[in-house]
């Protein structure tokens, strides 16, 4: 039950609003009491936590190069955008209806957007990038700005558009992104002035 009303709230939640939608709404839609979801959340407060904690994923390990695995991140947010229930990011949406003052969202997303930040970092760190906490941070706003012109624009290809940026960002510091681009620059690099 617990998981039903979990997957319940999660649905109305990120599709309607945190605020749009009630303890009453989702009782009703499960076919359950309010008391019984409150068995399982003792307040709406409790099934919001709950509901971004469900959504917090980390980034699945993988065995391809690390350079390929941040560009990856691009491609499947343009999957992600072409979703017709994309609604945007859940932790920015719950700040942005409860406010910064709800100190429990706020909390949980900070700690999700710092760990995409981390995980770029990471993968970064493994490309032997110099200053990789700056460009982990850069590539995050990278993402951040393209869910932004999606939700406002309703075009998948500004996760296109990140993904050159990214690109670029990666060239500049050194990183083989294996087109034609990177292949100019280290050739121009040999070059003597």
């Amino acid at each position: 039950m617990k998981e039903r009303i979990l997957a319940t709230a999660d649905k109305l939640f990120y599709l309607q609003g945190i605020r749009a939608i009630g303890v009453d709404t989702i009782a009703a839609e499960i076919g359950i009491s309010k008391r019984t979801l409150y068995n399982h959340f003792p307040s709406k407060d409790a099934l919001i936590a709950a509901y971004l904690e469900r959504r917090f994923v980390h980034a699945r390990p993988s065995d391809k190069p690390p350079a390929e695995q941040i560009l990856a991140t691009f491609d499947s947010l343009e999957r992600r955008f072409a979703a017709r229930d994309f609604r945007g990011c859940p932790f920015v949406n719950a700040v942005a209806e409860l406010g910064p003052q709800d100190r429990a969202v706020k909390k949980i997303a900070i700690a999700f957007k710092e760990s995409r930040r981390l995980w770029f970092r990471d993968r970064l760190n493994e490309l032997g990038v110099t200053n990789a906490d700056a460009l982990a941070t850069q590539l995050v706003l990278l993402v951040d700005g393209s869910i932004a012109q999606d939700l406002v624009r309703d075009d998948p290809a500004m996760a296109r558009a990140a993904k050159e940026a990214a690109k670029v960002l990666l060239r500049n510091a050194g990183v083989d992104v294996g087109d034609e681009a990177t292949k100019a620059a280290k050739g121009r690099k040999q070059t003597p002035q």
